[in-house]
């Protein structure tokens, strides 16, 4: 049973190897030129919608301080009933550097805790070993 060649059969042999490697590497660049772009594409849709995410996530920051703030106001004038206005003033402002106090020292112990890329670090130091062995192999 005898069947004809396909045209990818017929134009193999009837082309030189080189020719075909010619062909095959101007896909190739093709496809890593549209791979690219298409990474490009994707990469600033997510940068569009981290960055409403993060305009947002600030908008409800401010937020949040505003409602903070006004809080503070709400307890320094209930205090000011109790205790007078000067002294409530000062209880607030020693709660809120408190809370300062706490926040700092807890991030400033999770900032020493932070080891950066260790394992990147450890690998990228092996590279030039490795270069310098095939060096020496050639």
């Amino acid at each position: 049973m005898d069947s004809d060649p396909t045209p990818s059969e017929q134009k193999a042999a009837s082309t030189s190897l080189g020719d075909l490697l010619g062909e095959v590497t101007q896909d190739l660049s093709v496809l890593i030129r549209q791979e690219i772009a298409l990474a490009k594409a994707e990469l600033k849709e997510s940068a569009t919608k981290a960055g409403t995410g993060a305009g947002m996530i600030g908008g409800a920051g401010y937020a949040a301080l505003m409602a903070v703030f006004f809080l503070s106001v709400a307890l320094w004038w209930a205090l000011g009933q109790l205790v007078g206005l000067g002294w409530s003033a000062v209880i607030v402002a020693l709660i809120w550097a408190a809370v300062a106090a706490v926040l700092f020292f807890t991030g400033r112990n999770q900032i020493k805790e932070v080891k950066g890329a260790p394992r990147t670090v450890e690998t990228l130091g092996k590279i030039p070993d490795a270069l310098k062995r095939n060096e020496e192999n050639r």
